[in-house]
């Protein structure tokens, strides 16, 4: 909707240095996310990592007029035509500005909030509601202190029913949230163990959850749950309760049986009375569960139970990601074909530009038309076409009637199909070459079949990278460090396996100070796919020094030899102030500089102009065990000695660094100016082996299923002997993908349907096969390798080996998809 600058300066209660006029409708809180310059009212976050008051000068001169702020420009004059809107706190000025917004619909909103499933649910009401209700929903999961209000503003007046999501990750931020959304129906999904680390118990986070329902008029849950009844009970509402129960026949909403098959699962309930059933196409437990509070929110609403039983039936997978995959003939995919409406497409499309910066590839969008939008069509697809000329989209393949009907509104390449089928018949998709191709699409029209006409299937066996978890991760980290403290990511040796340039991509996003990896090349192939990020090349070769001159990389330097070798390389080349990284060995004995050094090493580096010392590091050595916590401070002392020698040599400030992932979490008094994360990017605390959040998922397909008798063997050299009679199931993964051969014969297990199948027999090079006699499965079903519910650590165990030898070992045939949540 769109709001004066008069209104919402009054509203935010602002100082307004400026009066020129302008109407807002984009609110922006991310300067890379910019679309519509304008129209847009930019709030200068602050955050322990980031200032936002340090992109003004950028989003001016690239045309925004409207900013609220803490601070002023020092050189505010030079603004002209801008109004500055000073608040104490921008993002409490953003979040009393949208509960305002939100006070103008007198309209049921549904709030959710929970440990898991929250996305499922509201996408889910979204399937089992929309045809009848114009509905604004969250976008994707938008559900913290900046995404709550950032959804919330999407209300406009066409919208009749409002979905959103609520997240928290300590005591007192649903407070916040509570105005902003004022849900009249609110959903509970569970309390799990999700940023557990910052509440006492279960209780005090159920607790401040439950903060969000405090003006409800009903409140659903699960009865069942004696955390969460205890929890609403203690909190004294006065809204009606649906607290459905698979036990207690008093409650309003009673299971009365839950009954599973292969294909789904049949539910029969009462409700007020009445006996009814539906059936459901999934049969795990948090689907079931996730159906169960979406029943409950449907029946408040008075949806028949015969449309609930209709609607559920058709209920599709929610797929909360963007998924990035490789595409024939040299096209990367963006797949997002399950729901299509501006404010994902928004998302989607900014998604696109970010990682087709610097590449010269074409961005081609195939989009659908959107459905039940509740704006007139021509003024809909105005406002699309402009967004989609705005992203700098060259080409777009529209499929609908709607859409093919206002293609004159496109001012780019274009074709328009009035199906998916006639797409697919034409044969433009089999013309895409060398581009980044954005699938958006609602589900009826099934672009499904599109990525499988587009997708390079290369194998079977994927490894799936969540690039969120990745996100999650660094914060866990970035909040343990004081706020001026810089960060080096590691992303050599492919970022670990999970590949470096969408990870390198996401964390130069993040706006990580560093990357490192090892060797010239990989920092090169990343400053070709576009990464503008400094980074430290821990292990230069001389004869790699031109390829770091050319692409600007930083390499490390620890001896005399190697800083000769690189001063005369850096003269025939006419270089100067290269930035090197000077590393000094404290007791791992491998490579680096001695302590005592330091002296000669200033003297030398006074004596020449083309390197200049960007920083001085070490390495501990077991930082990760208590055992070894005395050689560990040890270290430390002898290299902050070592620093203070070089750096009283140079009047330029010299970066120190000593912390690896273990170091960040047990050595905070050794941060010093930065530190360097590795495998806790990835999601494996090195210190306990507990896994943070999970990045990296190796899963495959059975391709086939035998009947083997008790007196068979399976596979190479007899060695998988059976007991009884057995089904076996052959995966198509193998020792050349990284599955190492100590794990066949029973050593280890992989998952089927959540249930551990163990190994058979010796693991061969392109397969393997496992034991699935008590697991109900078909060929087709998924086999997880490693991931969330099997920690790569249970595998690293088993081999008497780290996690970092099991993640990098991965071959290089393995499909990687990037997602996004």
């Amino acid at each position: 909707m769109s709001e004066t600058i008069e209104e919402i300066t009054s509203v935010m209660g602002a100082e307004r240095i400026g009066n020129a006029p302008a109407r807002i409708d984009w609110i922006l809180t991310d300067s890379r996310s910019l679309c519509f310059p304008e129209e847009t009212l930019f709030f200068a976050l602050k955050t322990k990592r980031n200032d936002g008051h340090k992109y003004i000068h950028e989003l001016y001169e690239r045309g925004v007029r409207n900013f609220v702020v803490s601070d002023l420009p020092e050189n505010g004059e030079a603004y002209v035509d801008t109004n500055f809107l000073k608040v104490a706190n921008p993002l409490r000025a953003l979040q009393r500005l949208v509960a305002k917004h939100r006070e103008q619909f007198q309209i049921p909103v549904v709030g959710i909030t929970g440990s898991n499933g929250k996305t499922i649910v509201k996408e889910w009401l979204y399937q089992l509601l929309s045809p009848e209700r114009i509905i604004t929903r969250s976008p994707r999961s938008y559900n913290s202190q900046i995404g709550v209000p950032l959804s919330v503003w999407l209300l406009n007046e066409h919208t009749e029913l409002g979905i959103f999501e609520a997240g928290i990750s300590e005591m007192g931020e649903m407070e916040a949230l509570r105005p902003i959304i004022q849900p009249t129906i609110g959903v509970l999904t569970n309390i799990g163990g999700a940023h557990q680390e910052n509440f006492t118990s279960l209780q005090d986070k159920c607790m401040e959850k439950l903060q969000l329902f405090k003006d409800c008029d009903v409140i659903i849950y699960n009865g069942d749950n004696e955390l969460i009844s205890s929890c609403v009970a203690k909190s004294l509402f006065t809204a009606r309760e649906i607290a459905w129960s698979m036990k207690d026949t008093e409650r309003p909403l009673f299971i009365e049986s839950i009954s599973k098959d292969e294909t789904g699962t049949t539910i029969k309930y009462r409700y007020l009375g009445f006996f009814k059933e539906y059936r459901i196409p999934f049969i795990d437990d948090a689907s079931i569960e996730n159906s169960l509070n979406c029943l409950a929110v449907a029946l408040y609403l008075m949806v028949s139970p015969e449309v609930i039983a209709e609607r559920m039936l058709r209920l599709e997978p929610v797929a909360m990601r963007l998924e990035v995959k490789e595409g024939k003939n040299g096209c990367v995919l963006i797949n997002d074909s399950y729901n299509s409406d501006f404010a994902s497409l928004d998302i989607a499309l900014d998604f696109m530009a970010r990682r087709t910066e610097d590449k010269g590839r074409k961005r081609t969008l195939i989009l659908s038309d959107i459905l039940e939008s509740g704006q007139v069509s021509k003024l809909l697809y105005r406002q699309v076409a402009d967004l989609v000329h705005s992203r700098g989209v060259d080409r777009i393949i529209g499929v609908g009637e709607e859409i093919s009907a206002y293609a004159s509104r496109f001012e780019i390449e274009k074709q328009f199909f009035r199906s998916t089928n006639e797409l697919l018949a034409s044969g433009v998709l089999s013309g895409l070459r060398n581009e980044v191709v954005l699938i958006k699409g609602a589900r009826v029209f099934h672009f499904d079949d599109i990525t499988d006409v587009l997708e390079l299937k290369v194998h079977e066996t994927i490894l799936e990278i969540n690039l969120n978890a990745l996100t999650a991760n660094l914060n866990y980290y970035r909040n343990k460090l004081k706020p001026e403290t810089k960060m080096v990511c590691m992303v050599k040796a492919s970022a670990y396996g999970a590949g470096s340039f969408e990870v390198a991509k996401t964390l130069e996003d993040q706006r990580v100070d560093y990357l490192a990896v090892a060797v010239a090349d990989e920092g090169a192939d990343l400053r070709k796919a576009g990464i503008h990020c400094p980074i430290i090349i821990m292990d230069p070769e001389v004869s790699a020094f031109k390829t770091m001159f050319d692409y600007k990389l930083e390499p490390e330097v620890y001896s005399f030899q190697m800083l000769e070798e690189l001063i005369k390389a850096a003269e025939r080349e006419g270089a100067a102030n290269v930035p090197v990284h000077i590393k000094v060995d404290t007791g791992m004995h491998r490579l680096g500089f001695a302590p005592s050094d330091m002296p000669r090493l200033a003297e030398r580096l006074h004596r020449q102009s083309t390197v200049i010392p960007r920083s001085i590091f070490s390495h501990l050595v077991g930082s990760d065990s208590d055992r070894f916590d005395p050689f560990t401070r040890r270290q430390i002392e002898t290299f902050e000695a070592a620093a203070a020698d070089l750096q009283k040599e140079f009047n330029h400030k010299i970066i120190r660094h000593i912390c690896n992932t273990a170091g960040i979490e047990r050595y905070p008094g050794a941060q010093f100016d930065m530190v360097r994360l590795g495998l806790g990017l990835y999601g494996i605390d090195p210190y306990t082996n507990r896994i943070l959040h999970n990045v990296t998922t190796l899963k495959t397909t059975i391709l086939q299923i035998h009947d083997v008798p008790a007196d068979e063997t399976v596979g190479y050299s007899r060695k998988g002997v059976l007991s009884r009679d057995s089904r076996i199931a052959t995966l198509p993964i193998g020792y050349a993908d990284g599955l190492n051969r100590r794990l066949g014969n029973g050593h280890a297990y992989c998952l089927v349907n959540g249930k551990k199948a163990p190994y058979v027999g010796n693991i061969c090079m392109d397969v393997c096969m496992i034991d699935v006699t008590d697991i109900d499965c078909k060929e087709g079903d998924k086999a997880i390798i490693f991931g969330d519910d099997l920690p790569v650590t249970v595998l690293s165990d088993v081999l008497e080996t780290i996690p970092y030898e099991i993640l990098t070992s991965v071959s290089g045939r393995v499909k990687r998809i990037y997602y996004q949540d």
